[in-house]
Order: C-alpha cells, then sequence, then structure tokens
C-alpha cells in the first residue's frame, strides 16, 4: 500500500534552501509513485509593480494558489508541497483555506548565516543591489520567522544535501501524522 503525505508548507528566510529541499522532496514522492505538486510560491507572486500596500504580492500568491490548487484536485492531485514564507500566525488559515481547508503541516527550514550569505553570494553574484538586499533580508526575515515560532518543526539544512533534508522532513511530517492518529492502519505504514 502507498503511504499518503500530509500537505506540508517549507517556511524559511531567504536562501534556507526551501526551493532546494521542495524539489528533493518531490523527487522522493515521485519515486514512491506518490501524487503530488510541488509549488514555489515566489513563482505565483512574481508580478511587476506589485501594489503599494501589499510589496511581496501576497494576496495574488494566494489568489493563484487557490486556483493552481483546484486544477490540481480535478487532476487527482492531494498533497501539496509549498515553498515558501509565512510571517504571520493570521497567514496560515489562508494558506489552509487556498489548500481546499487541507491538512497543513509546516516545517522551518534554517541554515547559520555564514551558510545563508554564501548561497546567497552565489544566487545574486551578478546583480550588486539584489544581492545587498538578500542579503539584508535574509537577516531579518530569519529573526522574524524565528520570534514568531509558527512551524511545526524546524530542520537546518547548513551543510546538507537537499536529498538528506528533504528525507528528514518527510520521517517528521509523516511521524507526527501517525502519532496524532494512532488508530491509523498500521498496514498502511511504511518507510518512506
Amino acid at each position: 500500500m502507498s503511504r499518503t503525505v500530509e500537505s506540508i508548507f517549507l517556511n524559511g528566510t531567504v536562501g534556507a534552501g526551501k526551493s532546494t529541499v521542495a524539489t528533493a522532496i518531490g523527487q522522493i514522492l515521485s519515486q514512491r509513485a506518490l501524487p503530488h505538486a510541488i509549488i514555489d510560491l515566489d513563482y505565483i507572486r512574481n508580478a511587476w509593480p506589485a501594489p503599494l500596500n501589499d510589496r511581496f504580492n501576497h494576496e495574488l500568491e494566494l489568489s493563484n494558489l487557490t486556483s493552481m490548487v483546484e486544477n490540481f484536485v480535478q487532476a487527482n492531485i492531494e498533497t501539496f508541497i509549498l515553498a515558501g514564507v509565512i510571517e504571520s500566525s493570521s497567514e496560515i488559515p489562508r494558506y489552509r483555506k487556498a489548500l481546499g481547508n487541507r491538512p497543513l503541516t509546516i516545517c522551518r527550514i534554517t541554515a547559520q548565516e555564514d551558510v545563508l550569505r554564501k548561497r546567497l553570494v552565489t544566487r545574486h553574484r551578478n546583480d550588486p543591489d539584489d544581492l545587498a538586499w538578500h542579503l539584508d533580508r535574509t537577516i531579518e526575515l530569519e529573526n522574524i520567522l524565528a520570534q514568531q515560532a509558527l512551524d511545526d518543526f524546524v530542520v537546518d539544512s547548513s551543510d546538507r544535501v537537499a536529498e538528506e533534508v528533504a528525507q528528514e522532513i518527510l520521517e517528521i511530517s509523516l511521524s507526527r501524522r501517525d502519532s496524532s492518529n494512532p488508530a491509523r492502519n498500521l498496514s498502511d505504514t511504511h518507510e518512506i
């Protein structure tokens, strides 16, 4: 039997590895023939100009996510791996609603400051202005996310390959799901 995976929101600052780990989770789920969709929220809100009262196009992101989930559900997809940022507890119900009120586990991916900086320097090496903004934002956002503590669990991606981080996230997510439902049929649980 195949083991179902609840939807997972990979939360974290810029450079933490959310998109890379989301792709690695998708590869693991594909290898196990578990239907899923990977949605990098940066891409579905990437429009210019952003409204003055919504500098990160958050409302556009949620609207697009809602539409995409409806389309994926029509294609029999029930598990969603989201890579993005949740800065406020008031946003969690909005993401759940966009997912059709499916269960959602929130995992914050962290990394040591020197690792974050190295990743950002590599990513934005050809755009000094963009690099400067991201270097400032990564520490600011990491502090916001740590203070808010909105996550079900936290995984450090420093000095680890994405596949290893992805496997750990799936294992923790599944163990949390199984422990919250002890009556679950044990024949339906096997290693991811």
